[in-house]
Protein backbone atom coordinates (compact mmCIF):
# COMPACT_ATOMS: atom_id res chain seq x y z
CA UNK A 1 0.00 0.00 0.00
CA UNK A 2 1.80 3.23 -1.12
CA UNK A 3 1.49 5.79 1.52
CA UNK A 4 -1.72 8.10 -0.41
CA UNK A 5 -3.37 5.03 0.17
CA UNK A 6 -2.27 4.78 3.35
CA UNK A 7 -3.71 8.15 4.38
CA UNK A 8 -6.80 7.60 3.02
CA UNK A 9 -7.21 4.01 4.84
CA UNK A 10 -6.45 6.78 8.01
CA UNK A 11 -8.19 9.30 7.42
CA UNK A 12 -11.52 6.71 6.57
CA UNK A 13 -10.94 5.10 9.41
CA UNK A 14 -10.70 8.37 11.73
CA UNK A 15 -13.73 9.61 9.90
CA UNK A 16 -15.96 6.01 10.81
CA UNK A 17 -15.15 6.50 14.49
CA UNK A 18 -15.61 10.05 14.59
CA UNK A 19 -19.29 9.59 13.15
CA UNK A 20 -19.96 6.47 15.92
CA UNK A 21 -18.76 9.62 18.60
CA UNK A 22 -21.51 12.12 17.30
CA UNK A 23 -24.04 9.69 17.28
CA UNK A 24 -23.43 8.20 20.37
CA UNK A 25 -23.75 11.98 21.90
CA UNK A 26 -26.71 12.74 19.02
CA UNK A 27 -25.09 15.17 17.35
CA UNK A 28 -25.97 13.17 14.02
CA UNK A 29 -29.36 14.14 13.14
CA UNK A 30 -31.52 13.92 9.80
CA UNK A 31 -29.81 11.14 8.23
CA UNK A 32 -32.22 8.39 7.85
CA UNK A 33 -33.56 9.63 4.92
CA UNK A 34 -30.03 9.85 2.97
CA UNK A 35 -29.90 7.22 0.43
CA UNK A 36 -27.44 7.21 -2.49
CA UNK A 37 -29.13 6.85 -5.81
CA UNK A 38 -26.71 5.24 -9.03
CA UNK A 39 -27.93 3.74 -12.36
CA UNK A 40 -26.76 0.80 -14.26
CA UNK A 41 -24.97 1.73 -17.40
CA UNK A 42 -23.76 0.05 -20.67
CA UNK A 43 -20.60 0.83 -22.65
CA UNK A 44 -18.89 -0.51 -25.77
CA UNK A 45 -15.28 -1.87 -25.33
CA UNK A 46 -12.91 1.57 -25.88
CA UNK A 47 -15.33 3.91 -24.86
CA UNK A 48 -15.75 5.83 -22.07
CA UNK A 49 -18.65 5.63 -19.25
CA UNK A 50 -19.52 7.74 -16.51
CA UNK A 51 -20.49 6.41 -12.82
CA UNK A 52 -22.66 8.74 -11.34
CA UNK A 53 -23.82 9.05 -7.80
CA UNK A 54 -26.56 11.51 -6.08
CA UNK A 55 -27.94 12.19 -2.32
CA UNK A 56 -31.27 14.28 -2.33
CA UNK A 57 -30.16 15.88 1.13
CA UNK A 58 -26.63 15.59 2.31
CA UNK A 59 -24.93 17.57 4.60
CA UNK A 60 -21.23 17.62 3.61
CA UNK A 61 -21.35 13.30 3.98
CA UNK A 62 -18.39 12.11 1.70
CA UNK A 63 -19.42 9.96 -1.11
CA UNK A 64 -16.97 7.08 -2.62
CA UNK A 65 -16.86 5.16 -6.06
CA UNK A 66 -15.31 1.40 -5.10
CA UNK A 67 -15.05 -0.86 -8.40
CA UNK A 68 -15.94 -5.12 -7.98
CA UNK A 69 -12.50 -5.70 -6.16
CA UNK A 70 -14.00 -3.36 -3.55
CA UNK A 71 -10.97 -1.03 -4.16
CA UNK A 72 -11.74 2.88 -3.62
CA UNK A 73 -11.93 4.65 -6.76
CA UNK A 74 -12.43 8.19 -5.43
CA UNK A 75 -12.92 9.62 -1.88
CA UNK A 76 -15.04 12.91 -2.32
CA UNK A 77 -12.24 14.48 -5.06
CA UNK A 78 -9.83 12.80 -3.94
CA UNK A 79 -8.39 9.56 -6.11
CA UNK A 80 -7.36 6.72 -4.38
CA UNK A 81 -6.40 4.10 -6.78
CA UNK A 82 -3.86 4.90 -9.45
CA UNK A 83 -5.40 4.32 -12.68
CA UNK A 84 -5.30 6.89 -15.34
CA UNK A 85 -8.17 5.68 -17.06
CA UNK A 86 -9.97 6.54 -14.13
CA UNK A 87 -10.91 10.82 -13.63
CA UNK A 88 -13.19 12.80 -11.60
CA UNK A 89 -16.27 14.56 -13.46
CA UNK A 90 -18.09 16.47 -10.19
CA UNK A 91 -17.50 16.25 -6.65
CA UNK A 92 -20.42 18.14 -4.18
CA UNK A 93 -21.41 17.17 -1.46
CA UNK A 94 -24.91 15.97 -3.07
CA UNK A 95 -22.94 14.01 -6.17
CA UNK A 96 -20.17 12.32 -7.27
CA UNK A 97 -19.23 11.40 -10.90
CA UNK A 98 -16.83 9.30 -12.20
CA UNK A 99 -15.54 8.58 -15.66
CA UNK A 100 -13.83 5.44 -16.92
CA UNK A 101 -11.84 6.07 -20.47
CA UNK A 102 -10.81 2.92 -22.84
CA UNK A 103 -13.12 0.47 -20.92
CA UNK A 104 -11.70 -3.05 -20.94
CA UNK A 105 -14.04 -6.44 -20.96
CA UNK A 106 -12.05 -6.59 -17.31
CA UNK A 107 -14.10 -3.87 -15.81
CA UNK A 108 -17.42 -5.03 -16.14
CA UNK A 109 -19.12 -5.88 -12.49
CA UNK A 110 -20.92 -4.20 -9.67
CA UNK A 111 -19.76 -0.86 -8.85
CA UNK A 112 -20.81 0.65 -5.01
CA UNK A 113 -21.04 4.16 -4.50
CA UNK A 114 -21.04 4.64 -0.36
CA UNK A 115 -22.52 7.56 1.44
CA UNK A 116 -20.94 7.74 4.94
CA UNK A 117 -23.75 8.36 7.45
CA UNK A 118 -24.42 6.19 10.64
CA UNK A 119 -25.04 3.29 9.37
CA UNK A 120 -23.15 3.28 6.00
CA UNK A 121 -25.19 3.87 3.25
CA UNK A 122 -24.74 2.30 -0.04
CA UNK A 123 -26.21 1.75 -3.84
CA UNK A 124 -24.78 -0.52 -6.74
CA UNK A 125 -24.60 0.15 -10.11
CA UNK A 126 -24.10 -2.71 -12.50
CA UNK A 127 -21.16 -1.55 -15.71
CA UNK A 128 -21.97 -3.48 -18.56
CA UNK A 129 -19.23 -3.71 -21.20
CA UNK A 130 -19.99 -4.75 -24.66
CA UNK A 131 -17.26 -6.90 -26.88
CA UNK A 132 -17.45 -5.35 -30.56
CA UNK A 133 -17.29 -8.43 -33.12
CA UNK A 134 -14.12 -8.18 -35.55
CA UNK A 135 -14.89 -7.73 -39.05
CA UNK A 136 -16.52 -10.88 -40.71
CA UNK A 137 -14.27 -13.43 -42.96
CA UNK A 138 -15.36 -15.51 -45.64
CA UNK A 139 -13.30 -19.03 -46.01
CA UNK A 140 -14.39 -21.88 -48.28
CA UNK A 141 -14.56 -20.32 -52.11
CA UNK A 142 -12.82 -21.48 -54.77
CA UNK A 143 -11.85 -19.23 -57.50
CA UNK A 144 -12.73 -20.68 -60.41
CA UNK A 145 -15.73 -23.11 -59.18
CA UNK A 146 -17.21 -25.47 -61.56
CA UNK A 147 -20.83 -25.68 -62.53
CA UNK A 148 -22.33 -28.23 -60.37
CA UNK A 149 -19.74 -28.36 -57.58
CA UNK A 150 -20.83 -28.50 -53.76
CA UNK A 151 -18.97 -25.54 -51.77
CA UNK A 152 -19.41 -24.44 -48.35
CA UNK A 153 -19.05 -21.18 -47.58
CA UNK A 154 -17.92 -20.04 -43.74
CA UNK A 155 -18.16 -16.67 -42.43
CA UNK A 156 -16.31 -15.99 -39.19
CA UNK A 157 -16.17 -12.94 -36.54
CA UNK A 158 -14.39 -13.13 -33.21
CA UNK A 159 -14.69 -10.93 -29.91
CA UNK A 160 -18.13 -10.34 -29.23
CA UNK A 161 -20.14 -9.58 -26.65
CA UNK A 162 -22.72 -10.76 -26.38
CA UNK A 163 -22.86 -13.49 -28.98
CA UNK A 164 -22.77 -11.52 -32.82
CA UNK A 165 -25.74 -12.35 -35.54
CA UNK A 166 -24.25 -13.54 -38.58
CA UNK A 167 -26.71 -13.02 -42.08
CA UNK A 168 -26.34 -14.19 -45.56
CA UNK A 169 -27.12 -12.35 -49.02
CA UNK A 170 -26.95 -13.37 -52.67
CA UNK A 171 -26.70 -10.42 -54.14
CA UNK A 172 -29.66 -8.21 -52.07
CA UNK A 173 -31.83 -11.24 -51.21
CA UNK A 174 -31.38 -13.15 -47.69
CA UNK A 175 -30.54 -16.81 -47.52
CA UNK A 176 -30.29 -19.01 -44.60
CA UNK A 177 -27.21 -20.13 -42.86
CA UNK A 178 -26.51 -22.39 -40.28
CA UNK A 179 -24.95 -20.58 -37.15
CA UNK A 180 -22.49 -22.00 -34.40
CA UNK A 181 -21.63 -19.79 -31.18
CA UNK A 182 -18.11 -20.79 -29.37
CA UNK A 183 -17.54 -19.16 -26.04
CA UNK A 184 -14.03 -17.75 -26.24
CA UNK A 185 -13.36 -16.50 -22.68
CA UNK A 186 -15.37 -13.67 -21.72
CA UNK A 187 -16.59 -12.87 -25.54
CA UNK A 188 -17.58 -15.29 -28.39
CA UNK A 189 -16.76 -16.52 -31.86
CA UNK A 190 -19.19 -16.92 -34.21
CA UNK A 191 -19.62 -18.57 -37.38
CA UNK A 192 -22.30 -19.40 -40.16
CA UNK A 193 -22.02 -21.84 -43.05
CA UNK A 194 -23.80 -21.73 -46.57
CA UNK A 195 -23.64 -24.72 -48.28
CA UNK A 196 -24.11 -24.07 -52.47
CA UNK A 197 -25.09 -26.31 -55.04
CA UNK A 198 -23.40 -23.90 -58.15
CA UNK A 199 -24.62 -23.59 -61.44
CA UNK A 200 -24.02 -21.19 -64.11
CA UNK A 201 -26.72 -18.79 -62.64
CA UNK A 202 -23.87 -18.03 -60.11
CA UNK A 203 -21.14 -16.60 -61.98
CA UNK A 204 -20.92 -13.08 -61.15
CA UNK A 205 -22.89 -12.88 -58.09
CA UNK A 206 -22.09 -11.51 -54.82
CA UNK A 207 -22.40 -13.21 -51.22
CA UNK A 208 -22.24 -11.29 -48.22
CA UNK A 209 -21.71 -11.89 -44.78
CA UNK A 210 -23.25 -9.36 -42.34
CA UNK A 211 -22.49 -8.94 -38.57
CA UNK A 212 -25.67 -7.54 -36.28
CA UNK A 213 -24.25 -6.80 -32.96
CA UNK A 214 -25.82 -3.77 -30.23
CA UNK A 215 -22.54 -2.67 -30.44
CA UNK A 216 -22.58 -1.72 -34.30
CA UNK A 217 -25.67 0.44 -33.99
CA UNK A 218 -24.40 2.99 -36.78
CA UNK A 219 -22.95 0.91 -39.36
CA UNK A 220 -22.82 -2.79 -39.62
CA UNK A 221 -19.68 -4.89 -40.84
CA UNK A 222 -19.39 -6.82 -43.68
CA UNK A 223 -17.50 -8.95 -46.28
CA UNK A 224 -18.08 -9.98 -49.49
CA UNK A 225 -17.25 -12.49 -52.30
CA UNK A 226 -17.76 -13.16 -55.89
CA UNK A 227 -18.32 -16.44 -57.46
CA UNK A 228 -16.49 -17.13 -60.76
CA UNK A 229 -18.21 -20.33 -62.31
CA UNK A 230 -16.98 -22.14 -65.30
CA UNK A 231 -18.92 -23.65 -67.71
CA UNK A 232 -19.40 -25.54 -71.02
CA UNK A 233 -21.12 -23.13 -73.71
CA UNK A 234 -24.70 -23.43 -74.68
CA UNK A 235 -25.84 -22.01 -78.61
CA UNK A 236 -28.14 -21.21 -80.32
CA UNK A 237 -28.62 -19.69 -83.56
CA UNK A 238 -31.21 -16.41 -84.14
CA UNK A 239 -31.54 -15.35 -87.92
CA UNK A 240 -31.66 -11.86 -88.91
CA UNK A 241 -35.00 -12.71 -91.21
CA UNK A 242 -37.93 -15.12 -90.82
CA UNK A 243 -38.82 -15.61 -94.78
CA UNK A 244 -34.80 -15.26 -96.65
CA UNK A 245 -35.69 -14.10 -100.27
CA UNK A 246 -33.42 -14.69 -103.11
CA UNK A 247 -31.28 -11.41 -103.57
CA UNK A 248 -31.79 -10.23 -99.74
CA UNK A 249 -28.99 -9.95 -97.30
CA UNK A 250 -29.27 -12.32 -94.19
CA UNK A 251 -27.29 -12.41 -90.91
CA UNK A 252 -27.19 -15.67 -88.79
CA UNK A 253 -26.26 -14.70 -85.30
CA UNK A 254 -24.77 -17.28 -83.10
CA UNK A 255 -25.37 -16.89 -79.54
CA UNK A 256 -22.95 -18.70 -77.35
CA UNK A 257 -22.75 -18.35 -73.65
CA UNK A 258 -19.91 -19.90 -71.65
CA UNK A 259 -17.00 -18.95 -69.11
CA UNK A 260 -14.23 -18.95 -70.31
CA UNK A 261 -15.75 -17.22 -73.45
CA UNK A 262 -16.05 -19.85 -76.20
CA UNK A 263 -14.04 -17.54 -78.97
CA UNK A 264 -14.31 -18.20 -81.25
CA UNK A 265 -17.33 -20.13 -83.03
CA UNK A 266 -16.86 -22.54 -86.15
CA UNK A 267 -19.44 -22.04 -89.04
CA UNK A 268 -20.25 -24.96 -91.38
CA UNK A 269 -22.57 -26.40 -94.09
CA UNK A 270 -24.24 -29.50 -94.51
CA UNK A 271 -21.21 -30.91 -92.12
CA UNK A 272 -18.33 -29.22 -94.63
CA UNK A 273 -16.96 -25.93 -95.19
CA UNK A 274 -18.82 -22.50 -96.18
CA UNK A 275 -18.62 -23.32 -100.29
CA UNK A 276 -18.56 -19.36 -101.29
CA UNK A 277 -16.41 -17.27 -99.05
CA UNK A 278 -17.35 -14.23 -100.91
CA UNK A 279 -21.11 -13.42 -100.17
CA UNK A 280 -20.52 -16.16 -97.11
CA UNK A 281 -18.66 -13.66 -94.53
CA UNK A 282 -17.89 -14.88 -90.64
CA UNK A 283 -17.59 -11.76 -88.66
CA UNK A 284 -17.12 -12.74 -84.90
CA UNK A 285 -19.54 -15.30 -84.28
CA UNK A 286 -22.38 -14.18 -86.94
CA UNK A 287 -22.59 -15.69 -90.35
CA UNK A 288 -23.46 -12.91 -93.44
CA UNK A 289 -24.92 -13.40 -96.56
CA UNK A 290 -24.40 -10.28 -98.90
CA UNK A 291 -27.27 -11.83 -101.50
CA UNK A 292 -28.83 -14.90 -100.97
CA UNK A 293 -29.69 -17.52 -103.86
CA UNK A 294 -30.91 -21.06 -104.21
CA UNK A 295 -26.96 -22.60 -103.46
CA UNK A 296 -27.26 -21.54 -100.63
CA UNK A 297 -30.24 -23.80 -99.63
CA UNK A 298 -28.85 -26.11 -96.49
CA UNK A 299 -28.34 -27.09 -93.16
CA UNK A 300 -25.71 -24.38 -90.81
CA UNK A 301 -23.97 -25.57 -87.92
CA UNK A 302 -22.55 -23.08 -85.22
CA UNK A 303 -20.08 -24.96 -82.83
CA UNK A 304 -18.68 -23.14 -79.75
CA UNK A 305 -15.96 -24.90 -77.51
CA UNK A 306 -13.74 -24.31 -74.32
CA UNK A 307 -11.86 -26.52 -71.65
CA UNK A 308 -15.21 -28.02 -70.15
CA UNK A 309 -17.57 -29.15 -73.50
CA UNK A 310 -18.65 -28.48 -76.80
CA UNK A 311 -22.39 -27.18 -77.70
CA UNK A 312 -23.57 -26.58 -81.58
CA UNK A 313 -27.21 -25.82 -82.82
CA UNK A 314 -27.88 -25.97 -86.42
CA UNK A 315 -30.15 -23.52 -89.04
CA UNK A 316 -31.83 -25.17 -91.68
CA UNK A 317 -31.77 -22.52 -94.40
CA UNK A 318 -34.48 -22.25 -97.75
CA UNK A 319 -34.29 -19.59 -100.24
CA UNK A 320 -37.83 -18.25 -101.49
CA UNK A 321 -38.39 -16.73 -104.75
CA UNK A 322 -39.81 -13.51 -104.07
CA UNK A 323 -42.60 -13.38 -107.11
CA UNK A 324 -43.60 -16.88 -105.78
CA UNK A 325 -44.14 -15.57 -102.34
CA UNK A 326 -46.50 -12.76 -103.49
CA UNK A 327 -48.25 -15.33 -105.63
CA UNK A 328 -48.80 -17.63 -102.54
CA UNK A 329 -50.35 -14.46 -100.77
CA UNK A 330 -52.96 -13.92 -102.81
CA UNK A 331 -53.87 -17.41 -103.27
CA UNK A 332 -53.81 -17.33 -99.65
CA UNK A 333 -56.30 -14.27 -99.38
CA UNK A 334 -58.23 -15.95 -102.19
CA UNK A 335 -58.82 -19.42 -99.93
CA UNK A 336 -59.08 -17.19 -96.49
CA UNK A 337 -62.18 -15.31 -98.55
CA UNK A 338 -63.60 -18.98 -100.24
CA UNK A 339 -63.14 -20.13 -96.64
CA UNK A 340 -65.00 -17.68 -94.77
CA UNK A 341 -68.21 -17.48 -97.41
CA UNK A 342 -68.75 -21.46 -96.98
CA UNK A 343 -68.62 -21.02 -93.28
CA UNK A 344 -71.44 -18.38 -93.51
CA UNK A 345 -73.94 -20.08 -95.50
CA UNK A 346 -73.62 -23.35 -93.44
CA UNK A 347 -74.27 -21.34 -90.49
CA UNK A 348 -77.58 -20.10 -92.12
CA UNK A 349 -78.73 -23.69 -93.36
CA UNK A 350 -77.96 -24.92 -89.63
CA UNK A 351 -79.97 -22.32 -88.55
CA UNK A 352 -82.99 -22.60 -90.90
CA UNK A 353 -82.94 -26.32 -90.13
CA UNK A 354 -83.14 -25.91 -87.01
CA UNK A 355 -86.26 -23.98 -87.16
CA UNK A 356 -87.73 -26.23 -89.47
CA UNK A 357 -87.03 -29.14 -87.35
CA UNK A 358 -89.09 -27.22 -83.84
CA UNK A 359 -91.79 -26.44 -86.21
CA UNK A 360 -92.29 -29.44 -87.12
CA UNK A 361 -91.98 -31.31 -83.62
CA UNK A 362 -94.91 -28.81 -82.30
CA UNK A 363 -97.06 -29.92 -85.07
CA UNK A 364 -96.81 -33.50 -83.99
CA UNK A 365 -97.42 -33.22 -80.36
CA UNK A 366 -100.24 -31.58 -80.44
CA UNK A 367 -101.69 -33.57 -83.12
CA UNK A 368 -101.09 -36.97 -80.74
CA UNK A 369 -103.03 -34.38 -77.81
CA UNK A 370 -106.21 -34.29 -80.10
CA UNK A 371 -106.24 -37.58 -80.40
CA UNK A 372 -105.28 -38.82 -77.40
CA UNK A 373 -108.35 -39.10 -75.78
CA UNK A 374 -110.23 -42.09 -77.61
CA UNK A 375 -106.32 -44.07 -78.77
CA UNK A 376 -104.97 -46.72 -77.31
CA UNK A 377 -101.17 -45.65 -78.72
CA UNK A 378 -99.36 -42.69 -80.29
CA UNK A 379 -99.58 -43.57 -83.57
CA UNK A 380 -103.92 -44.01 -83.43
CA UNK A 381 -103.94 -40.61 -81.75
CA UNK A 382 -101.81 -39.08 -84.78
CA UNK A 383 -104.58 -40.89 -87.13
CA UNK A 384 -107.62 -39.63 -85.17
CA UNK A 385 -106.32 -36.08 -85.05
CA UNK A 386 -105.76 -35.54 -88.59
CA UNK A 387 -109.29 -37.70 -89.37
CA UNK A 388 -111.08 -34.81 -86.70
CA UNK A 389 -109.07 -31.62 -88.36
CA UNK A 390 -110.09 -33.12 -91.97
CA UNK A 391 -113.81 -33.07 -90.60
CA UNK A 392 -113.58 -29.72 -89.31
CA UNK A 393 -112.11 -28.48 -92.69
CA UNK A 394 -115.26 -29.88 -94.29
CA UNK A 395 -117.17 -28.13 -91.40
CA UNK A 396 -115.38 -24.80 -92.11
CA UNK A 397 -116.43 -25.04 -95.79
CA UNK A 398 -120.31 -26.01 -95.24
CA UNK A 399 -120.48 -22.94 -93.05
CA UNK A 400 -118.89 -20.33 -95.69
Amino acid sequence: MNLKSHLLFTFYTVYVLLVKVMASKGKVRGLSGQYPLVQNVTVTEGGTVNLTCRVEYNDNTSLQWSNPAQQTLFFGDKKALRDNRIELVRATSSELTISIGDVLLSDEGMYTCSLFTMPIRTAKAYLTVLGVPANPEIDGLTKPALEGDQITLTCSSQGSKPAADLRWFRNEKEVKGAKVVNPMGKTFTVQSFLQLQVDRNDDGVAYTCRVDHVALSQKPQQATEVLEVHYAPRVEINPLHSVPLEGQFLKLECVSKGNPSPDPVMWTKDGGELPDLDRMIVEGRDLSFTSLNKTDNGTYRCEASNHLGTSSAEYKLYVYDPNAVGQHGTDHALIGGVVAVVVFVTLCLIIVLGRYLARHKGTYLTNEAKGADDAPDADTAIINAEGNHAHAEEKKEYFI
